[in-house]
């Protein structure tokens, strides 16, 4: 008698996996995390864990498709809206992945972690995939807006991509300057002036009026308003 697999289990248990190591990799790093401090945290066995995965990098590459898949899963819906402008859309796009960091506190908890040396690997294929998930994702936008007469670039592939560039530069720096503000090294106002520098700077790469893009007021506030040298943890 051939045995059924329950894929509903099957997907539970490996997203089990998952999350003990997103929380590891977060509380530790990827470095110094062992897939025995993955099985410990959940009580399983070795050979449960090759049952899903091949290796230690198997599941980080399972991590960081959670996160890219989660953080960009608004923009699919939005693209098909044909009522939706090409700016509406890009400004929904960056508010959404706005959003779904001020969702994440442990984002915030575990942002020294994951700036250390202990998380350059990670860091590495996170943008990599960001890449290759958000580019295709960001491109008709450009295209809409092109076509629209509200864009004016050359190549509304490759202004994605570069769109794209200036995203993961400005989460990047962000992260950085969080650090900074929490040690009481960077005041606010410089804070908001070098992330709106990065704004202002698709708005110019797009041909669009200055303030056409949102500044993301709400998540300056969240990340770096209370920040003067003390913990933004609730």
């Amino acid at each position: 008698m051939v045995r059924t697999v329950n894929q509903a289990s099957r997907a539970i248990r490996r997203d089990a996996f998952v999350d003990a190591a997103q929380r590891l990799i977060a509380s530790k790093g990827y470095e110094q995390m062992s897939i025995q401090d993955v099985l410990d945290t959940l009580d399983a066995s070795r050979g449960a864990f090759y049952h899903y995965f091949d290796s230690k990098m198997a599941l980080l590459e399972a991590v960081l498709e959670r996160v890219v898949v989660d953080a960009t899963a608004n923009v699919e819906r939005i693209l098909s809206d044909s009522n939706i402008s090409a700016l509406a859309k890009l400004s929904r796009l960056l508010t959404d992945i706005a959003e779904y960091k001020n969702e994440r506190q442990d984002l915030i908890r575990g942002l020294q972690v994951w700036l250390s040396d202990d998380n350059v690997l990670v860091r590495d294929k996170l943008r990599r995939m960001t890449v290759a998930r958000l580019t295709p994702l960001l491109a008709p936008i450009v295209r809409q807006g092109s076509a629209e007469g509200v864009f004016s670039v050359s190549s509304p592939d490759e202004t994605a991509r570069v769109l794209v560039s200036l995203l993961q530069a400005l989460n990047e720096l962000a992260s950085e300057l969080f650090v900074k503000r929490q040690a009481g090294a960077i005041a606010l106002v410089e804070v908001e002036q070098t992330l709106s520098a990065y704004i202002e700077a698709m708005e110019r790469i797009l041909g669009v009026p200055s303030g056409s893009l949102p500044r993301q007021q709400h998540t300056l506030e969240k990340w770096f308003g209370n920040n003067e040298g003390h913990s933004n943890e609730p």
